[in-house]
């Protein structure tokens, strides 16, 4: 059976010749729930940006058996969904329907299944009664499971995540992460909030100046106190 996702060798730069992701070598099975960690400019929204096919680097990356080419791109953003770090970017529709709808339709689903795709995701997420409302007038914690039900829409399998606890408030952070939790897909969770990552994943992935320093365990990582400090993170429950 193939890998959710396996990176090899994979390398990206920036338009100004800066190495923003060096020889990344990375396997993912299915069903597993992976916190990418690390310092701001490590590199963890990069390497979700280049599992998406947003961002073209060297190396290869395979997604469910398929390897990531723009002849696949199609086939492949129907395995793997992106979530964005600023929902705002996926919440652009008249109405949170309409956003939510948009994905299916351009996968060729017709009227009766976009209906059947908006309404399951919106109740999974808990915004059933909304599909009415605009985006922008959604609260922080709202616009966040929104941005989710935009992907789950499309049936991935594999779902990206970028700092999807950010700016939440403590009660909606807690909405978010048994949310996440209750999904059944493999997700690839980008963050900075130690005891989110502690509360959502079974794996941490640790990423330093576009390198994997770290791989392994959550509870074992996370709480490995040397580690942790000596990468100018915290651990979980304390400030390191």
């Amino acid at each position: 059976m193939s890998k959710a996702i396996e990176i090899r060798n994979y390398c990206y730069k920036y338009s100004d010749s800066t190495v923003a992701l060096k020889d990344i070598n990375l396997s993912v099975e299915h069903g597993e729930r992976v916190v990418l960690i690390g310092a701001n400019g490590a590199g963890k929204s990069t390497l979700l940006l280049a599992m998406g096919g947003f961002v073209k680097g060297e190396g290869e990356i395979i997604i469910d058996g398929v390897e990531l080419k723009r002849k696949n791109l199609k086939k492949i953003r129907t395995v793997i969904g992106s979530c964005l770090e600023n929902p705002d970017d996926q919440l652009f529709m008249p109405t949170l329907f309409d956003d939510i709808a948009f994905g299916p339709m351009n996968m060729g689903c017709d009227a009766d299944e976009v209906k059947k795709r908006v309404e399951q995701a919106l109740a999974t997420v808990g915004l059933g009664s909304m599909g009415h409302k605009a985006g922008h007038h959604l609260s922080a914690g709202q616009k966040r499971a929104a941005a989710l039900a935009t992907i789950l829409s499309m049936s991935p399998s594999v779902i990206t995540l970028d700092e999807p606890d950010g700016s939440l408030d403590p009660r909606n952070r807690n909405n978010i992460t048994a949310l996440l939790k209750g999904l059944e897909q493999t997700l690839i969770i980008a963050t900075c909030n130690m005891n989110f990552a502690a509360a959502i994943a079974d794996r941490a992935v640790l990423i330093d100046d576009g390198c994997i320093a770290a791989d392994g365990v959550a509870e074992e990582i996370l709480y490995d106190r040397e580690l942790m400090v000596g990468y100018g993170l915290e651990v979980p429950g304390g400030s390191g």
